[in-house]
């Protein structure tokens, strides 16, 4: 559900006191926020802004396309390194384990029974 029209977008009031203060004296300095609710606006335009995904801040520089949008969603919080196949996996699981034995190897049985076949 969206914000309504009338209440306007939502930015927390230090970050748009920083960026205020920044847009009046005409500087470029890298602004550090914890604020990834806070959607981006047209002041924000320019600027480069340091949002942090939990772990470290990731630096985000503000274009024109990402006003309306918030800022967390340029900073990933989660690494994805792609879906695994089946013939990737196979291939972990047999380099995984050195030392096992090889498939259809003639090893002794555990426990001390007998092979299949031999007579009692």
């Amino acid at each position: 559900m969206s914000r309504s029209l009338k209440k306007g977008p939502f930015v927390d009031v230090p970050l748009l006191e920083k960026v205020e203060v920044m847009n009046r004296g005409g500087e470029k300095k890298v602004i550090k926020t914890w604020s990834r609710r806070s959607t981006v606006i047209p002041e924000m335009v320019g600027h480069t802004i340091a949002v942090h995904n939990g772990r470290k801040f990731i630096p985000v520089y503000v274009t024109e396309n990402m006003v309306g949008h918030k800022l967390g969603e340029f900073a990933p919080t989660r690494l994805f390194k792609g879906h695994t196949t089946k013939v990737a996996e196979k291939a972990a699981t047999v380099a995984g384990a050195p030392g096992a034995p090889a498939a259809g190897g003639s090893a002794a049985p555990a426990g001390g029974e007998k092979p299949a076949g031999a007579g009692s």
